[in-house]
């Protein structure tokens, strides 16, 4: 018998990146901690590519693991068995041949804390490029200027690039957290409640650069402040003990909701 031979080749490579859209969607998406306590139940979910899906729901519902699950980020935990399929355009990102420190720089997340490293800002910038095996420093410092303009940090920060970015703001630091992310071009970016911590003025600003981002980027963004989602989201999912009961137009979800759970929570009746 002759076995054909076929060239291994990894699902995510250069020429599939540069043609991706960013749409992201779910089937049947479940994920169990400890292989005993299930989080999420059967989630089929699409994310239009740039647009923003905010996803909404009382603490515990499971926003925070499916946003998770969207990058494979809860691999890190032990235990946690994933079922069901995501897709990256129409790339199954749990196929094992896909290669995870490419899908995260493709999908990026910034967490509720801003987390910039112990450097100093261009270097919290310029990280991730040089991992990706970029060297040259001007090709490093047209990244960092860029990824901050983008940011909308680059004005507040420019004469200041060798300072240690633990030196910024509450909100500097987390749009620094989000220059980062964008510094290797991704084309998904998640994030996980990224103004709790912030005030209004600072919330304001992440919010007006959300709105920026998604002319280039999906966004999906996990809030517990029901008017941010109003004012961002083009999509809203409501989330309730790990199961998706209901996603729509945002000014749908909030104005006419087809489930009484989701008008409940909506207008304040319990979460």
């Amino acid at each position: 018998m002759v076995v054909e031979h076929v060239e291994y080749r990894e699902v995510i490579h250069p020429p599939v990146v540069e043609s991706m859209t960013g749409q992201m969607r779910t089937e049947n998406l479940s994920v169990f901690y400890d292989k005993t306590r299930q989080a999420l139940f059967d989630v089929t979910l699409e994310m239009p590519a740039r647009s923003i899906t905010a996803l909404i729901g009382p603490s515990g519902c499971g926003k925070s693991t499916f946003i998770r699950a969207l990058n494979r980020m809860n691999e890190v935990i032990p235990g946690t068995v994933t079922t069901g399929r995501v897709y990256l355009d129409d790339i199954q990102i749990y196929d094992k041949r896909v290669d995870v420190v490419l899908l995260r720089r493709l999908v990026g997340m910034v967490f509720q804390r801003p987390n910039p490293f112990p450097r100093s800002i261009w270097e919290n910038i310029a990280y991730g490029p040089r991992l990706a095996g970029i060297r040259k420093r001007s090709e490093l410092d047209r990244i960092v200027e860029e990824s901050l303009r983008k940011a909308a940090l680059w004005d507040e920060v420019k004469d200041r690039l060798h300072e240690s970015a633990l030196g910024l703001s509450g909100g500097q630091q987390q749009r620094l957290c989000i220059a980062r992310a964008l510094a290797v071009n991704p084309r998904v970016l998640l994030l996980d409640e990224p103004a709790a911590a912030l005030d209004p003025i600072a919330t304001g600003r992440i919010e007006e650069l959300l709105l920026q981002l998604k002319e280039e980027l999906t966004i999906v963004i996990v809030t517990h402040n029901l008017q941010q989602a109003g004012r961002i989201a083009d999509r809203t999912a409501f989330f309730l003990l790990g199961r998706l009961i209901e996603v729509g137009p945002t000014a749908r979800i909030f104005e006419n909701p087809g489930d009484e759970r989701t008008e409940a929570y909506v207008t304040g009746r319990f979460g």
